[in-house]
């Protein structure tokens, strides 16, 4: 099945998990930026028992992008998405029949972006002008 180029429309990052030593050599974790790229963004669910849509927070989303050396290595343990300025956790990565053509990630809401976040955002978008 060929993919149309213009179905991946959506910008994602992936961010890793990684260890720094500071001045003193203490430890500690941060994600760093590890790869942007294209993605077709699956977000439509429903409740399998009741039928009734998925309240956000429980929202799961499958990400597919391109096959590409820097997404074959993403794995659930040291890899985060950022997607449209809210963080998700990975739960699986599908490797769709190791064709090499693309990747399925599979994730789920980790924390969304405050709402003081998201107004600070469009006020500097309007140029801090309000309504």
């Amino acid at each position: 099945m060929d993919h149309e180029i213009a179905r991946f429309n959506e910008r994602i990052t992936f961010q890793q998990n990684t260890v720094t030593v500071d001045q003193y050599q203490n430890h500690t974790t941060v994600w760093t930026d590890y790869f942007s790229c294209y993605t077709y963004a699956s977000t439509y669910q429903q409740d399998r028992e009741k039928g009734n849509p998925v309240i956000r927070e429980d929202q799961t989303i499958t990400f597919e992008v391109r096959y590409c050396s820097e997404v074959k290595v993403v794995d659930s343990i040291h890899f985060r998405v950022i997607f449209h300025g809210d963080i998700y956790n990975i739960l699986n990565v599908d490797m769709m029949n190791y064709q090499r053509k693309t990747i399925k990630v599979r994730c789920k809401l980790a924390t969304a972006r405050p709402v003081s976040a998201q107004n600070s955002d469009t006020a500097v978008a309007t140029g801090g002008a309000g309504l």
